[in-house]
């Protein structure tokens, strides 16, 4: 079937009631001013000084602030990474706060940094009958998202193996920009991967049962559907299951000290009870196949927005259309089928990552006790069932570079950690390590949403002007990391002075209430797209 990003309209009535709606809050805005008037540097450093800290590492800025704004926008974090945090985060957080539906407030979390649309670290929760779906609160790497798989194995057991380790990785999981993957899958397949996600890959043998259930939404989330997906697209996904991607993706060997275990019980739980435990962790999404589909309906909701649907926003990066609009259902389709690739995706990096090590350690990945711990998501919109203001609504939960952190006895965690809560992967940078952490009661604020990294602190170009790959490669090797990367170039965009400190971020959730430590892992190797 060709593709069709606009069904025909089963939500007509209820796109035509979105546009009267729209319609008269657009007059009201221009009633009050010119959304342009807040785009200048002046307004976005105004904005910074509005923000009034209401709770421990909690601020926010009131819907005065802008005209348009609907919500007051919050954004989570210590004042120290708050004075890091750019103009553009807070500029950006209360255009958020004036998109149509949105629910108590528009978020920004610990890690958060200037971004496409949203913030990176964006949260917004919408109503679905009167609310929109908005790329740019997703993100164009789809489900970019973590997966950490544990071992029995300790640093000793491994120390004179890294390098072999590291190298075959680099090998075996392909990254880079434009990078294909070892699996070749024709249209048909690729187009099954794309509705069933990590369940066709454990079908086909590249995984094992039980990393379904430790994979967020059990690896496939329902209601995908690739005819809502361009030729183009597809043709680029095809070619990249099993790619690690470029940027900050990463596939990292680390290992858990005894000193960095802040929750004994929880670490148990997780599968971390071992001295210098040997782990491994990495970070993907969609690649080519999610920043296809996320271009594709950016262009289609650009002349759609006022024309059809009276919305008035003051940044076209928010590009968006009525979640109950034919033109949203379409993008809800074609996002999840992404969803699915990106589940896929990390699901047969993490089958070749057993095969190294059970390869180079001559020892079977059973017998190594290569678990999964557990895979989280990043760039994703869910309907999702939560309190606001004392009764349960279904909401559709945009978390873009934000990562969902359900609280114990939630039914969508495994059985395994519901009474501990679901299980949140933190990285960092390449120097200086990871967190694993867990989701709490007290995070329904936020709708159980943590941060997802620890943020940069300058732009990619800043960085390849201020460090050098090859000094920084020499430099983390003088540390005892071991890097492969596929160029110097992409390494130096990586140094670690470039992100904000990740035991800054992690804190900072903690005093939010977002999230709490569980442990935090030492980078010994790492494979950079």
């Amino acid at each position: 079937m060709a593709f069709t990003p606009c069904s025909p309209a089963p939500q007509r009535r209820a796109a035509k009631r979105f546009e009267i709606i729209a319609a008269a809050v657009l007059q009201h805005r221009r009633a009050l001013g010119t959304l342009a008037d807040m785009a200048t540097p002046e307004a976005r450093s105004g904005l910074r000084r509005l923000a009034t800290q209401v709770a421990e590492a909690v601020w926010e800025i009131p819907p005065t602030a802008k005209p348009g704004m609907r919500v007051p926008a919050r954004i989570y974090a210590t004042p120290e990474l708050l004075t890091q945090m750019d103009d553009g985060v807070f500029d950006q957080v209360t255009n958020v706060a004036m998109l149509p539906g949105i629910v108590n407030y528009a978020c920004c979390m610990p890690d958060g940094h200037w971004g496409y649309g949203f913030p990176i670290g964006g949260l917004a929760a919408m109503d679905p009958d009167s609310g929109v779906i908005s790329p740019g609160g997703i993100g164009f790497d789809i489900n970019c998202g973590m997966r950490l798989v544990r071992t029995n194995l300790t640093f000793e057991d491994i120390r004179d193996r890294l390098h072999d380790l590291v190298d075959a990785l680099y090998k075996r999981v392909p990254a880079g920009v434009g990078a294909r993957g070892l699996l070749r899958l024709n249209d048909d397949e690729f187009r099954a991967v794309a509705l069933q996600g990590a369940h066709w890959c454990v079908e086909h043998g590249y995984g094992w049962p039980e990393d379904l259930e430790r994979t967020e939404e059990g690896g496939m989330i329902r209601g995908a559907d690739p005819d809502r997906v361009s030729p183009r697209a597809l043709e680029r996904g095809r070619q990249q299951v099993g790619t690690l991607g470029s940027g900050n993706h990463y596939l990292e060997i680390q290992v858990v000290k005894p000193e960095n275990v802040f929750d004994r019980h929880a670490a148990e739980v997780m599968g971390l009870s071992i001295p210098n435990q040997v782990v491994i962790m990495f970070h993907c999404g969609s690649r080519g196949f999610g920043h296809q589909i996320a271009s594709d309906y950016i262009q289609t909701f650009l002349p759609l927005m006022q024309r059809k649907f009276g919305i008035e926003l003051p940044d076209r990066d928010l590009a968006c259309a009525p979640f109950a609009s034919a033109e949203g259902q379409a993008y809800f389709a074609a996002m999840q089928c992404a969803l699915n690739m990106s589940f896929a995706n990390r699901q047969v990096i993490l089958h070749r990552i057993r095969e190294v090590f059970s390869d180079i350690l001559q020892r079977d990945a059973r017998a190594l006790g290569m678990e999964m711990v557990y895979d989280v998501s990043h760039n994703t919109a869910k309907l999702e069932e939560h309190e606001v203001h004392g009764r349960r609504r279904r909401l559709l939960v945009h978390r873009k570079g934000a990562t969902r952190a359900f609280a114990p006895g939630m039914p969508d965690i495994p059985a395994a950690f519901r009474k501990i809560g679901q299980p949140v992967i933190i990285g960092g940078s390449m120097e200086s390590g990871s967190y694993l952490l867990h989701g709490v009661a007290s995070g329904q604020h936020a709708f159980f949403t943590t941060a997802h990294g620890s943020g940069r602190t300058m732009s990619r170009h800043q960085a390849k002007k201020l460090f050098r790959g090859k000094q920084l490669e020499h430099d983390l090797a003088q540390r005892g990391i071991y890097v492969r990367s596929v160029s110097y170039a992409g390494l130096a965009e990586e140094a670690g002075a470039a992100y904000k400190s990740i035991d800054a971020v992690v804190a900072a959730t903690a005093k939010a209430g977002l999230s709490q430590p569980v442990v935090r892992f030492v980078p010994v190797g790492n494979v950079k797209g």
